[in-house]
């Protein structure tokens, strides 16, 4: 049967790999935007790997932490929670100095119509955050979406590949990697991009919005009939190890699954699963927001989770009666709307 926790088991445990890279990362450990949907796991994969590996470092976690249950079960997990508003000098300005910081705050979903607080929260607070910790090494998420549309053939963009963003919100993304690459340029600070393809949590996520659509006979749309994925608990250890690649001037890597998954076939294999027959909209195109993380895999080996193995799981937390976010990723999006 699944459950929240065995979900968090599954999102937080160690690698034998994040063990031995986490003994190389020198100083302690921040995660600012610590509240979000993926930042809880990573703080406590965080913990349980320095405690795995018998070290004396620290991890924090900074929120604003609207969700007492989400403080607690960090505290509980022995991480340092300090709630405090990112928007916020003066807040800001009492955090301790940390040597390595993973920032994850940003905001996506509501864009359209308060696109100044996209702005706000995407450009205005990575400006902050880099006054404050000049001297600290990032890795900083970023998206997929600021890349053009690419065809499936072409095995998806690389980091080398010129950016294209369309939309508020993917334009918003590339001016939080220009206010990094503009600190790591004046002040030497050492930043790796973290673009970030569709972690799935079964919560949320890709595959959970087309089971969902699967499970309740709504038409999935096929404008987007390909995308990539990456099991949260991988992409959380890679964006941990990712510390040690960060470089001045900026790294850049792209971070999701070795697959480009079809959004038919997807729907086809959860409608096996869930005992449904699924209904499609729309004709697929020939091109969509596809990434390549060759680099990543390349350095940090294949993610433990595969696709088909993520499709299982997704099924069977439905079928559970798992929780739901709902939080739709818009994997349909081609115009950058959200």
């Amino acid at each position: 049967m699944w459950g929240k926790e065995k979900l968090n088991e599954l999102l937080t445990e160690p690698s034998e790999r994040l063990v031995e890279d986490i003994k190389k990362i020198e100083g302690d450990i921040m995660v600012l935007g610590a509240g979000g949907k993926m930042g809880p796991t990573v703080c406590l994969l965080a913990q349980k790997a320095v405690e795995k590996a018998g070290l004396d470092k620290k991890v924090y976690a900074v929120s604003r932490f609207s969700d007492p249950a989400k403080k607690k079960e960090l505290e509980d997990a022995g991480v340092l929670v300090l709630p405090a508003d990112l928007q916020s000098p003066k807040e800001l300005a009492a955090l301790p100095q940390v040597r390595n910081i993973i920032f994850m705050a940003g905001r996506k979903f509501g864009t359209d119509g308060g696109e100044w607080q996209t702005w706000g929260m995407n450009a205005v607070v990575p400006a902050l955050v880099c006054e404050h910790f000049k001297g600290s090494t990032f890795v900083a998420f970023s998206s997929g979406n600021i890349y053009p549309l690419v065809g499936a053939n072409s095995g998806g963009a690389i980091e080398s590949l010129p950016v294209d963003p369309i939309g508020e919100y993917p334009q918003s993304c590339l001016a939080r990697e220009r206010i990094f690459e503009y600190f790591s340029q004046t002040h030497g600070t050492k930043v790796l991009i973290f673009r970030l393809s569709y972690a799935i949590a079964l919560e949320y996520g890709v595959i959970s919005d087309i089971a969902r659509k699967v499970a309740s006979d709504q038409p999935i749309d096929l404008s987007n009939g390909c995308f990539n994925c990456i099991w949260q608990g991988d992409a959380n250890e890679f964006a941990i190890r990712a510390l040690l690649l960060a470089d001045n001037p900026v790294e850049i890597l792209n971070v999701t699954g070795p697959e480009i998954a079809g959004v038919r076939d997807t729907a086809l294999k959860l409608g096996a699963l869930l005992g449904k027959s699924p209904k499609f909209v729309g004709e697929s195109n020939f091109d969509a927001y596809l990434i390549n993380a060759g680099k990543a895999i390349a350095r940090f080996g294949y993610p433990k989770v595969s696709l088909d193995t993520m499709i299982e799981w997704q099924a069977g937390w439905i079928l559970d009666g798992g929780h739901n976010l709902n939080m739709p990723t818009h994997f349909e999006e081609r115009e950058g709307s959200y």
